[in-house]
């Protein structure tokens, strides 16, 4: 690639760094990611530069910062969150402590005709935001040119020098015309026309025949969902397929008839699955673990043991094999994968013997630098039905991340500020449940609880005070709806904690949910409109032996952000009816969590 045609992305360790440069590339645009430390000479041959995110404040000593002199270069400059923030203050603007904003907000255009960066915008567009501070000064040069209900500067500029600073996040799905915004800045950089889909699978054709080198083969980890499948694919077209093995790890933890249903599915794509039962491995090591990091953290080191045993059982020969595996980025960046981000949640592919492994070079994943939009658009332009690359995603650690086994306990005094926030309104009402969930506000991981909330309100209201609560409550950053009550019930009813064990009771118990919900979503023609739907086994209940399950449909594309899907009300009514057949089942909850600040999964 011409440098001189190239979009740098400084990290500041935001949740979204990546994706900034996934979304320029498929503008159009070649991009790369830079660290904050790069000799001066690599951003001076650059057509243009966006500074990411990050989770740090920049008034904090130590957190990352930028050399003034690369503002000098002549570039155009877009700060994103945190960057914009540092822009700021490095420019001699003010940032402090602000109005928390997380989720959606409307941009307020002071003037529409300003600014080449809003072109195409009209003002009242949705917009996606993940900040705790926010700039209350601006630097000499810069105006503003549009902000939120709580975010007084969310776009400003210094047009002369070709400036920009956003609070809002453009990156992400959820915000209107974000696109738009940032083809605005690929042109105003003059930087069209050098990235396409193509340009990946010839780049990665050729980085597969210098990483896998003649005489090494691939033995694939394969899960059935379209990230390992698609790796499989592109595995076998650059290499062969005489150098590529997939394997299916049976951990125990797969949803209803899986193992059977995916060798019979995988067959017509040229996949032949070795499966190698390990569910009794699993089942023992997990049993009375309860915290989810150390959850993930055992899982992954499992896979690692299973994958041997396998290998052991086939024999093959250790030297002449590499383990492959279909991470997406996601998993890289929520895992704390890099220099300044904070780790979401350790994925089961990012724990330490596999981060060891990677610095040996003996793992290969082809798909690491994508998001799961392009990997579902890569999968059908490598011949993946529509049935396949439109599967809902299913997390490698399977079930085990939807048991919820630790407890957590709640002080009134958390109780007191969801009640204040409720207010006296009878139609309703809300108690805290004795669990919490992991999430991610501000790009900084959360683990904290988990509000229920009943009452007869529409799909939009419901959003609006669960982003209300998540936004006002610290101590919440996940809120469900309990379904089949009224709002007069809900603080008579019993949330206690009842101890869940990781073992093929619960689990055939939360395989038996998952799959009755995937019956009516398929029956009643909905499944494709959901991205994902996780389906959560919680304990709790009012006495012993007695669970819950939360209901976790979202919109998505990439997975770095989420909205709770609307469903119809007949089709949620046929769910918890039939869910409440289970007689182990009390409650049925709605997730009305937007990502951030709950992750998709909840553990």
């Amino acid at each position: 690639m011409k440098r001189q045609n190239t979009i740098g992305i400084v990290d500041f360790g935001g949740q979204y760094a990546h994706l900034i440069a996934s979304r320029i590339r498929r503008l159009g645009a070649y991009s790369e990611i830079l660290s904050n430390e790069e000799p001066i000479e690599t951003y001076s041959g650059l057509a243009g530069l966006i500074l990411s995110g990050g989770p740090e404040s920049v008034y904090e000593k130590d957190s990352p910062s930028l050399s003034p002199k690369v503002l000098e270069l002549g570039l155009p400059v877009l700060g994103i969150c945190y960057g914009h923030q540092l822009m700021m203050k490095l420019l001699g603007g003010e940032v402090k402590a602000g109005n928390a904003e997380y989720g959606r907000a409307a941009l307020d255009f002071i003037d529409t005709n300003k600014t080449e960066l809003l072109k195409g915008f009209r003002g009242g567009e949705v917009v996606w935001m993940s900040h705790g501070d926010e700039v209350t000064k601006l630097p000499n040069g810069f105006t503003r040119t549009a902000s939120s209900q709580d975010c007084q500067f969310a776009v400003v500029e210094n047009k002369d020098r070709r400036w920009f600073g956003i609070q809002l996040h453009p990156e992400v799905t959820h915000t209107e015309k974000g696109s738009v915004l940032l083809e605005n800045f690929v042109r105003i950089a003059g930087a069209e026309g050098t990235w396409n889909l193509k340009h990946f699978l010839e780049q990665k054709e050729a980085e597969l025949h210098k990483t896998v080198p003649t005489g090494k083969k691939v033995f694939l980890l394969v899960s059935g969902g379209v990230d390992s499948t698609v790796s499989y694919l592109l595995l076998s077209r650059a290499l062969g397929q005489e150098r590529v093995k997939g394997v299916l790890i049976d951990t125990g933890f797969m949803r209803k008839d899986e193992v059977s249903s995916l060798q019979s599915k995988l067959a017509p794509q040229g996949i032949q699955l070795h499966v190698h039962d390990a569910s009794e491995l699993f089942y023992s090591r997990l049993k009375g673990k309860t915290d989810p990091e150390e959850k993930r953290k055992i899982v992954g080191n499992l896979f690692l043991e299973a994958q041997a045993d396998c290998a052991r059982e086939l024999e093959l020969n250790s030297e002449e094999w590499l383990l492959g595996q279909g991470t997406i980025y996601p998993d890289t960046i929520e895992s704390g994968g890099t220099k300044h981000s904070h780790t979401i949640k350790t994925h089961h592919n990012r724990v330490e013997a596999i981060q060891k492994l990677m610095e040996e070079g003996k793992i290969v994943e082809p798909i690491k630098d994508l998001y799961k939009d392009e990997v579902r658009e890569l999968g059908s332009y490598l011949g993946l039905p529509k049935e396949w690359t439109n599967r809902h995603p299913f997390p490698g650690p399977g079930l085990v991340v939807r048991m919820i086994a630790q407890e957590k306990p709640f002080s009134e005094s958390v109780q007191k500020e969801l009640n204040d926030f409720l207010g006296p309104d009878p139609s309703l009402q809300g108690k805290l449940i004795p669990v919490a969930s992991v999430g991610v506000k501000g790009d900084q991981r959360s683990y904290a609880h988990c509000a229920a909330i009943a009452g007869n309100k529409t799909w939009d209201e419901l959003d609006k005070i669960s982003t209300s609560i998540t936004n006002k409550i610290s101590n919440i950053n996940r809120v469900v709806l309990l379904l089949g009550r009224s709002a007069s019930e809900i603080s008579s009813l019993s949330f206690s904690f009842q101890k869940i064990d990781l073992d093929k009771k619960d689990s055939d118990l939360l395989r038996e949910a998952d799959a009755i919900v995937e019956k009516i979503l398929q029956k009643r023609n909905v499944y494709d409109q959901i991205w994902q739907m996780p389906v959560v086994l919680l304990p709790v209940g009012s006495q012993a032996g007695k669970r819950s399950i939360v209901l976790r449909p979202v919109d998505s594309q990439e997975a770095m952000t989420a909205s709770f899907f609307h469903l119809q009300k007949e089709i949620l009514d046929e769910l918890v009816s039939e869910i409440l057949r289970l007689p182990e089942i009390e409650y049925v909850f709605y997730d009305l969590t937007n990502k951030p600040p709950g992750t998709i999964e909840w553990e």
